[in-house]
């Protein structure tokens, strides 16, 4: 009751620090989402030379974007690329989670903190390093590595795979192992124990690093620039190679698209897993 009182006593001392409060987290709200709301405002401008204020709105940048057929193939070709990469990245990052957390061997701290050395590395750095590493292998396989269509994926994966390792062992740090171990008692396999216990409880970090894998190889330019081979290109370098000629509003209206598809997919998923309990 003393600290009841005690607070509401603050309340009454102090009533404008519930409204600085909630003002200042509006601000920072919209400190966010500002770059967000200028380019979705920027992408109805009817002027193809930016300026404010605009002389009319107009949704002919969306039209022409989607007659683009580089964007259109470079969207295509970056989901491709994106859902392999999220699909093996978290399919090889939950397996070297599970080895790191289960069992406790030499070393364990240092295969971790190589495992995420993706996330530290600049990505132009790790582009020009992978694109280096593949000339050298082209030379001993004697076989083409640059500009293929694996050759990309295996760098993206290489990139998600931080991702999922951060979200997996963090969630099965925190997972009671007694819980498991009741079920092994009473007669369930390994396999089985694992596949109806643990993982039902690893699902939203699973979910969860799937997403981010899939977000961070959708929007990589650093990495696919100097990977990507002739007539193949991801939906980044396709934006980067439009603006060298234009600067008309059609890059904005693509990347509302690319704003809002990425917001459902996030929507959509904490509809069903709650992102809150990984992230």
């Amino acid at each position: 009751m003393d600290a009841e009182h005690t607070v509401v006593r603050r309340r009454g001392r102090f009533p404008w620090a519930r409204f600085l409060h909630r003002a200042f987290v509006a601000l920072m709200y919209l400190f966010m989402l500002c770059p967000l709301i200028v380019v979705v405002w920027l992408s109805f401008f009817k002027d193809a030379i930016l300026y404010f204020p605009p002389s009319g709105y107009t949704v002919q940048w969306y039209v022409k974007a989607w007659a683009n057929e580089a964007f259109a193939n470079g969207f295509v070709f970056s989901l491709q690329v994106a859902l392999l990469a999220a699909v093996c990245g978290v399919a090889l990052g939950v397996m070297a989670s599970l080895g790191m957390m289960r069992y406790r061997f030499a070393g364990a701290s240092w295969v971790n903190t190589m495992l995420l050395s993706p996330l530290l590395v600049p990505g132009i750095v790790a582009g020009i390093a992978i694109y280096l590493f593949y000339l050298r292998a082209e030379n001993f396989l004697d076989r083409d590595i640059v500009g293929t269509y694996g050759g990309l994926v295996i760098a993206h994966v290489c990139l998600t795979i931080p991702w999922t390792v951060r979200l997996v062992s963090a969630s099965m740090a925190g997972l009671d192992p007694s819980i498991e171990e009741a079920a092994r008692n009473l007669g369930a396999s390994g396999r089985v124990a694992f596949m109806r216990i643990t993982l039902p409880m690893l699902r939203p970090a699973i979910v969860a690093a799937a997403l981010f894998s899939f977000i961070v190889s959708f929007e990589n330019l650093e990495l696919s620039l100097s990977l990507v081979g002739p007539g193949r290109t991801t939906l980044p370098i396709a934006i980067m190679q439009y603006l060298e000629f234009n600067l008309d509003p059609t890059i904005a209206a693509v990347s509302s698209v690319q704003i809002l598809l990425l917001g459902l997919i996030m929507l959509a998923t904490d509809r069903f897993v709650k992102l809150s309990q990984v992230v």
